[in-house]
């Protein structure tokens, strides 16, 4: 390894300053064993060849970039600093970029499946950050989730509750991609208070919060509230202050899905910037999204009065939810899909929603196009996976209204769409949230149905081709929104960065052919352009295809010092 050394200081000029702080001095190799259930896989020690961004905005020249002990130990020319014992990894030149992370992901019950894991790996995606939206497993037994998110988590096939280290354990050595988890304000409160839309008292506060520290000593990277969906908006801002208090404390962010996007983001926004005066906490934003200048403009004022706001997007024009979300009002019992649909067989309740709620809806149907119309009972509508409302109304002889009622009953409201957003969003729109200094990268991935929304195979390969391909973004900047500054807000140390110490998860990118494949009509078709990628040091897609290792553990966020 002298020779390594002697590499080191012959660096020189402009691209040695860049790369000063990739370096350290060489580590002593140790064994390092490979968790899982399946035959070991031999850790990579050097990636040679590989290109590394540069802050300027350039790519280094080849070098090597040699692994011990799942972490980056030292960083060399190509060729200068020979190997450590072990497997060599050829690079062949290719962009050498942190493990990316997904800010916003729905795949903590689907992230055991191998079709799940090469979706995100083969857009470089190694790491996930779920528990959105207010609502998921833990704390608890999961049952309530599993069956109100039915439509986006399903079922866990691992936790039976109660805690949220008992989620994360799940994932122990089992998953080839790290799982961080927000602690889900929904799922606290109705843990403490059920679907009742009550104002909470001070003892329900006090219970909401042990239930917060708890799942924040148990590894949760955050708080994330649901103010769209229930019961999480049944919580006014004295509840959110309090719960939020919490979180600062541990210099942890608050993940909010506002209380309105499109014509109420504004309000939404506001109320967010309430909260984060009120609580000191770093505040972060959901699949933000519409008018550009509007939304950038909350957002700049916000960071110019000295708070911490951030925000994380996906490059579609379409989203997708869950079908009752999009289509009923508040009013009706949601969070509990049996009582629900015992309302909507009810000649009553659908004539008052005929009456105050669904005649306000007629721009919105020809909009939604069905992703998941699960099978359930002896009424299978599969086949309207895919079709536009519109068509499915007319092929089962009834008005949008009749048909979206129809669904919701037959599959016991777990069916879910994607829907054209409207067209205060735009291409230019996106394009210039992605490119805001706040913005992180977030797919907002639903993996479950025949017909899902292709973020969940495309999102992160898009932005790398789009962004970078249209000059919007350097390589440096692409690792700083897909992975740098995730790992800041959600406090991964030694993510985010391939400098000597930090963790290896490594991801070769071909500038080439880095793209999105996965369309509307054919959402579960791989990225292109990624082949290689590592986590902590181990080849978990290799050549393309997921190897046999499950390395380490989940990631356990660390709380920002």
């Amino acid at each position: 390894m002298a020779e390594a050394r002697d590499a080191e200081t012959r660096l020189h000029g402009a691209e040695a300053g860049a790369l000063a702080d990739l370096f350290l001095r060489p580590r002593a190799p140790r064994a390092a064993a490979v968790s899982g259930s399946g035959p070991r896989t031999e850790h990579v020690t050097t990636i040679r060849a590989a290109r590394l961004p540069l802050p300027g905005g350039s790519l280094s020249e080849p070098v090597d970039l040699h692994l011990a002990d799942g972490r980056v130990a030292l960083v060399t020319r190509a060729g200068t600093g020979g190997a450590l014992d072990g497997r060599v990894l050829d690079a062949g030149g290719r962009v050498a970029l942190p493990g990316l992370v997904d800010a916003h992901s729905h795949a903590e019950g689907v992230v055991f499946e191998p079709e799940v894991q090469l979706a995100l790996l083969r857009q470089g995606v190694t790491t996930v950050v779920t528990g959105q939206d207010g609502v998921s497993y833990a704390p608890g037994d999961g049952r309530w989730p599993a069956t109100y998110f039915a439509a986006i988590l399903g079922d866990h096939p691992r936790y039976r509750g109660p805690r949220v280290r008992d989620l994360l354990a799940s994932y122990d050595g089992t998953v080839p991609v790290n799982v961080a988890y927000l602690a889900p304000h929904g799922t606290i409160r109705h843990e403490v208070l059920g679907d009742d839309p009550k104002r909470a008292t001070k003892k329900d506060l006090a219970r909401m919060r042990g239930l917060l520290r708890q799942a924040l000593a148990d590894g949760a990277c955050g708080l994330s509230t649901g103010l769209e969906y229930v019961p999480g908006g049944y919580a006014d801002e004295r509840e959110l202050v309090t719960l939020t208090q919490v979180v600062a404390t541990h210099g942890l962010p608050h993940v909010s899905h506002m209380r309105g996007y499109e014509d109420k983001a504004g309000d939404g926004f506001a109320e967010l910037v309430r909260v984060a005066r009120a609580s000191g906490a770093a505040t972060h934003v959901s699949h933000y999204h519409g008018p550009a200048a509007e939304l950038a403009g909350y957002v700049d004022e916000a960071r110019a009065e000295g708070l911490d706001v951030t925000f994380d997007s996906y490059p579609y024009l379409r989203g997708c939810s869950i079908l009752a979300m999009v289509s009923l009002p508040s009013w009706l019992p949601l969070a509990d899909p049996e009582a629900t649909v015992t309302a909507l067989r009810d000649p009553a309740v659908v004539a008052r929603l005929r009456r105050e709620h669904f005649a306000g809806l007629a721009e919105l149907w020809p909009r939604i196009t069905f992703a998941s119309v699960p099978e359930r009972g002896h009424r299978n509508l599969t086949w309207a996976e895919g079709r536009t409302l519109p068509d499915v109304a007319r092929l089962l002889g009834l008005d949008p209204a009749g048909a979206v009622i129809e669904i919701l009953v037959a599959t016991g409201l777990r069916a879910t769409c994607v829907f054209a957003q409207p067209p205060t969003n735009s291409a230019e729109s996106v394009r210039a949230l992605a490119n805001h200094a706040a913005h992180l990268g977030g797919s907002d991935a639903i993996y479950l149905g025949g017909r899902p929304h292709p973020r969940g195979w495309g999102a992160f390969a898009r932005m790398l081709a789009e962004r970078v391909g249209s000059g919007d973004w350097s390589w440096h900047d692409a690792a700083e929104h897909l992975s740098g500054r995730a790992a800041r807000r959600f406090g991964f140390a030694g993510r985010g960065s391939l400098a000597a110490g930090s963790v290896a998860d490594v991801v070769l990118v071909d500038p080439g052919t880095v793209r999105d494949r996965a369309t509307y009509d054919l959402p579960r078709v791989v990225a292109s352009g990624v082949d290689d990628v590592l986590v902590r040091g181990v080849p978990v897609l290799s050549d393309g295809h997921l190897t046999e290792a499950t390395p380490g553990r989940p990631v356990r966020p660390v709380r920002r010092r």
